[in-house]
């Protein structure tokens, strides 16, 4: 009976003992578990505070390097250039026209470029004189520059402006150079007899001028090839630009 009740209270007091040790295992897992869930949670803020924003402001960077790529002439706008001065107002390549394009404060004038018989450039259009003299049997490349002034002095009192001359090239880059950021010479093309040496007299006008913000425009590949070779000097090649 003695021996009964001893190993019943034994049994009990071994099962509270398995029972809190049980417990104290379970209470070691709850709070083991609680700090994996608050360190998980804690981790999950840490990304969520830092790793959005950092993604957001590197795409922000990205999109703004594209619209800049995009919009990049906004911060350099084109040029406002006046083909032959301004010639809604005045007969182009004249002094009255780069005048009146001045006036209009324009980034850039282009002159036209034409050489006459004796090698002289002229700043015309036309290799034809129709619109000059009315006259379409009149050739630049055929007549002098003497000529060709003449022919532009007796039809000056048709047109509007006393200023409406035929003017050398030398004597239109004297008006014009300093007061616009961009001189552009189309320099007027035929046959390739009258294409021989014309690169050469163009760079020498811009070599004497000490044109620097001039820029040749070269319409034949012959043409530019030429103007290409001979600006390859050191002391062309700081004055022209070469456009094809």
């Amino acid at each position: 009976m003695i021996q009964m009740a001893i190993s019943t209270r034994l049994g009990r007091r071994l099962s509270l003992h398995q029972r809190q040790q049980r417990f104290g295992f379970g209470a070691f897992l709850f709070r083991f578990s609680s700090k994996r869930v608050f360190r998980a949670i804690l981790i999950s803020l840490v990304f969520i505070a830092f790793v959005p924003p950092i993604f957001f402001f590197f795409k922000l960077k990205r999109f703004h390097q594209t619209q800049l790529r995009k919009c990049g002439w906004l911060n350099e706008p084109p040029l406002v250039c006046a083909h032959g001065g301004d010639s809604s107002k005045a007969f182009p390549n004249t002094m009255a026209a780069y005048h009146f394009a001045l006036h209009s404060q324009v980034d850039c004038i282009e002159i036209d470029v034409s050489r006459s018989l004796d090698g002289v450039l002229l700043a015309l259009h036309d290799r034809d004189l129709q619109r000059l003299t009315g006259n379409n049997a009149s050739k630049v490349g055929y007549l002098s520059m003497k000529e060709i002034k003449y022919l532009g002095s007796v039809h000056q009192s048709a047109r509007k402006f006393p200023d409406e001359n035929v003017l050398t090239i030398e004597e239109a880059l004297e008006v014009i150079l300093s007061s616009v950021r961009r001189v552009i010479l189309d320099i007027k093309v035929g046959p390739p007899s009258y294409e021989k040496g014309l690169a050469s007299d163009v760079l020498s006008v811009v070599k004497r001028m000490q044109c620097k913000n001039c820029l040749v425009w070269a319409k034949s590949d012959n043409l530019a090839r030429d103007v290409i070779k001979l600006s390859s000097d050191v002391t062309v090649r700081h004055l022209v630009h070469v456009a094809l």
